[in-house]
């Protein structure tokens, strides 16, 4: 009896549909195990990308699922996330205490590309993973003033920088080094050098996700980054209007080229509804995402509203995701950020592995 309970319940649970991965509970392996003792049923759930705003309503499937076995009297459910380091490009291996990188990217500027980049950083540690935040635009580094932190970096051994904290989330730029109104008048070579130590002499402590937030374009930073930093996968972020979603395209096919996984696209300012009259307009277009998205089969991870309070708080310094975090925008969000995580916990995952010096000496 118990052995069918147990059969039963792994066939109701297993079924359950995720909306993040695009596949049911078995076949991501997010079902790790099925305890039955008499009429009571254990189950163990261990999602592979970071859920903790969701977990609640996860629960509520199983329990709705098992109701189907009249058999099972009583549920005890476990809900956990690990987040595993994924596979990178080419022969590089991932950063130490950074398990994945996550690049941002449009190929056009004035999409709301690093806003939506701090957003879904702040939903991603919302959601319960360590997350950092690098600014990788040389030029316009504008994430310290839309996560609300400046000054200079301390350094504790002086090696290593120590990454500002803003809102639970490790942020590092360029813009902590000038002020805010110097111009940097610097080629090429010094732009990538500039990237590749704020990357690398950072001292980035056990991050899950390290989120880069990329200037426009695929010039030298992009290219350096492809190269060079081991990145897991990349966000292509447009707006729906066709000179948008072209450059866009570029950005796509940019990492296609050098092995990086285009984990989906996400469509910002899709739709803006007037505060006056209530009447909801596509004023860049509409459906240009979405077509995006199915030409060069990747995910759409969701659309975003042009909406004036995601302007004002990222400019205030508290960005949407922590000014209300219980709000729609905050939602719409944080359902991005599950998407992203959860088609790259289906990726390959890293076999790079860090070993202990071996020192052998006489004695």
């Amino acid at each position: 009896m118990t052995q069918s309970i147990k059969e039963s319940a792994e066939r109701l649970v297993g079924a359950i549909f995720d909306p993040h991965t695009g596949r049911t509970l078995a076949e991501s392996g997010a079902l790790k195990g099925i305890g039955a003792d008499g009429a009571k049923v254990a189950v163990d759930i261990v999602l592979g990308y970071p859920a903790k705003t969701w977990e609640a309503a996860l629960a509520l499937q199983v329990r709705d699922a098992l109701k189907a076995d009249p058999a099972i009297e009583s549920v005890a459910i476990g809900i956990s996330s690990r987040v595993h380091a994924h596979k990178v490009q080419n022969e590089l291996t991932p950063l130490p205490h950074v398990k994945n990188i996550l690049a941002v990217a449009s190929g056009k500027g004035g999409v709301g590309k690093s806003t939506t980049a701090a957003n879904l950083a702040l939903a991603l540690a919302a959601e319960g993973a360590k997350v950092g935040l690098l600014d990788a635009d040389i030029y316009g580094p504008s994430i310290p003033r839309m996560m609300g932190v400046s000054g200079k970096p301390d350094s504790k051994d002086g090696k290593t920088i120590e990454a500002k904290i803003a809102h639970g989330v490790q942020t590092m730029s360029i813009g902590f080094l000038i002020e805010e109104d110097t111009p940097m008048i610097w080629r090429g070579p010094m732009v990538t050098q500039a990237l590749t130590q704020l990357l690398n002499d950072t001292n980035w402590a056990d991050l899950d996700y390290l989120v880069i937030d990329l200037p426009p374009g695929t010039g030298d930073i992009q290219l350096t980054l492809c190269q060079k930093v081991p990145v897991s996968g990349a966000l292509i972020v447009t707006t729906p209007q066709d000179i948008a979603t072209l450059d866009a395209k570029k950005a796509l096919k940019m990492f296609e080229k050098v092995n990086v996984p285009v984990l989906g696209i996400i469509e910002n300012m899709a739709l803006h509804t007037c505060t006056n009259c209530g009447q909801t307009e596509h004023i860049f277009g509409a459906g240009g995402g979405s077509a995006m998205a199915a030409q060069y089969n990747v995910p759409l991870l969701g659309s975003l509203p042009l909406d004036i309070h995601i302007r004002e708080q990222a400019d205030s310094g508290t960005p949407t995701v922590a000014a209300e975090p219980n709000g729609a925008l905050a939602q719409a969000y944080a359902e991005i950020a599950r998407k992203a995580a959860a088609q790259l916990s289906l990726r390959t995952r890293s076999k790079a592995m860090g070993f202990p010096k071996i020192v052998v000496q006489n004695t």
